[in-house]
């Protein structure tokens, strides 16, 4: 996956906003609260950051072509970094993207989710 089709998946999803920040990274947000990050890889090709379940983080983590996202794991955060560009690995990150854009959802204010129409029943 590149960049454009990551912008496109994830803009696919429901109520998300975009914005380019933190030295040029592709930023997505459900409620305002990021989900997603395109960027921030060392090694020039791509790479895509999002929150994931504990347990996944544990299995993530240790698996080829992920690991704790810079920045955000150190914190403590259950965030995992996808470093490889192997097109077998496009429907699984599609998958966690969706997971995560869940995830970061269910921690807004269930007034806020309510007016989103997100996570209703």
């Amino acid at each position: 996956m590149d960049y454009d089709e990551f912008n496109r998946f994830c803009a696919s999803l429901p109520v998300t906003t975009y914005v380019v920040q933190w030295g040029g990274a592709h930023v997505w947000k459900v409620g305002g609260k990021v989900f997603a990050i395109g960027g921030w890889n060392k090694s020039g090709g791509p790479a895509f950051t999002f929150k994931v379940a504990p347990i996944d983080f544990e299995l993530l983590k240790e698996e080829e072509g992920y690991r704790p996202a810079p920045y955000l794991a150190s914190r403590g955060m259950s965030w995992i970094q996808q470093f490889s560009s192997e097109e077998s690995l496009d429907k699984m990150l599609e998958m966690y993207l969706k997971q995560s854009h869940h995830l970061v959802s269910l921690g807004l204010t269930k007034k806020l989710q309510k007016e989103l129409n997100l996570n209703q029943g």
